[in-house]
């Protein structure tokens, strides 16, 4: 088996977390993705501790399953060798701000000339257009000016930056694989390719989804703490007696009865969602109290046979274990090229009938397919060498 997208061949100027997330995800699921590096120019994923076997962990898992040819833009020759790979590749996932791929010679509108079937997918901060195109901005930056950060916190400390990049994956990777997927079946219609833009801060403020709905439609403007879903309620996280914590989500009446039937508080079932300030809080402060009472193992033990939407926050080594990951296969083993050992990664989280290929390897090191990829494309050993006195490899 090779996967769903073994057709797709992908060049990925990216760096960082955005694009190499999103080829990634490409890569897992069978697209042929050829990393294109530059020799002067240090990816931070690659140094990034820590490191294992002298690599770094998030270098050898961002760039599972994906080759890497090295070439210096700034030289001409390197330019046709690009060219030259776009007539083969028919996606390009570019990650510079807007203009920097043109000023190299390698924008949409140069490629396209080459081939004008080319999808060119671009991810930036702040997209294509605007006053803030040429901005630097990285993920809390995002955050802040899409309005999400503005209700995501507590109200006696404010916004709390999240534990992951929010506007880097579920903003620009997810986003991307989509648009770049959206225009893949557009081409099988029509037989034309198109640019891509997109803007982090975009997809991450279409992602305030019903309270931007609300804020819309009706005038209302969320708050730190304020709505249901974002501390307002009982729908929260309650320390446990040894300084653990329990995440409560039992909206709906019936899991509403669930939970006050393990804590012991019947009489507070009718008040879960009541529109009145006094319920809401003393079903908070009941809750924060009878969770108090007991270590965290005790909640752990007690819910896991409750149907309640009550589960224990669990660290990632805890993750990890867990039966229910384990079960869906989402840690996998994956070779280390030039040794017979294997580094455990997560795996693909898309789940297909017809299957995916097994991992082939971890992140490789720069360039290190340059040579087989030149080959490929027929240059002669004479022509490799011409590239290499013009400083056009690294």
């Amino acid at each position: 088996m090779s996967g769903p997208l073994a057709s797709l061949k992908i060049l990925d100027f990216s760096t960082l977390l955005p694009g190499p997330f999103a080829s990634l995800l490409l890569a897992d699921m069978g697209a042929q993705v050829l990393r294109v590096e530059s020799p002067g120019r240090v990816d931070l994923t690659r140094v990034l501790p820590p490191h294992v076997d002298g690599t770094s962990a998030s270098h050898a898992y961002l760039n599972r399953n994906k080759e890497s040819i090295c070439l210096n833009l700034k030289v001409p020759e390197a330019l046709e060798v690009v060219r030259r790979l776009v007539m083969e590749y028919d996606v390009v996932l570019e990650q510079f701000r807007p203009g920097v791929m043109d000023k190299l010679g390698v924008g949409y509108a140069a490629l396209k000339e080459v081939n004008p079937r080319l999808i060119y997918v671009s991810v930036t901060g702040y997209g294509q257009t605007g006053p803030y195109r040429d901005r630097a901005g990285h993920d809390i930056n995002y955050l802040a000016l899409s309005g999400l950060a503005s209700y995501t916190g507590r109200r006696d400390s404010g916004p709390v930056p999240p534990g992951m990049q929010v506007a880097d994956i579920a903003g620009g990777s997810m986003h991307a694989v989509a648009g770049l997927l959206a225009a893949v079946i557009h081409r099988e219609h029509t037989g034309q390719g198109q640019h891509v833009d997109i803007s982090m801060t975009d997809c991450v403020f279409s992602l305030n989804a019903m309270a931007g709905a609300a804020c819309l439609a009706a005038g209302e403007e969320p708050a730190l703490e304020s709505t249901v879903l974002n501390g307002g309620s009982f729908y929260d996280y309650y320390q446990t007696r040894d300084g653990r914590w329990m995440a409560v989500g039992s909206l709906e009446p019936q899991f509403m009865k669930q939970l006050c039937q393990v804590l012991g508080c019947p009489e507070l079932v009718a008040k879960g969602l009541s529109p009145l300030a006094a319920d809401r809080e003393q079903v908070k402060c009941t809750l924060t109290e009878a969770f108090a009472r007991e270590d965290f193992a005790h909640w752990q033990d007690r819910f896991a046979a409750v149907d309640a939407c009550v589960e224990p926050v669990l660290n990632l080594s805890e993750a990890v274990a867990h039966p229910q990951l384990r079960a869906r296969g989402l840690v996998q083993s994956v070779p280390m090229p030039g040794t017979d050992r294997a580094q455990d990664q997560m795996a693909c989280p898309i789940v297909f009938g017809s299957g995916l290929a097994a991992p082939r390897h971890i992140g490789k090191q720069p360039g290190e397919d340059t040579m087989g990829t030149l080959r490929e494309l027929g240059l002669a050993v004479e022509e490799i060498e011409g590239l290499r006195a013009a400083g056009a490899l690294g």
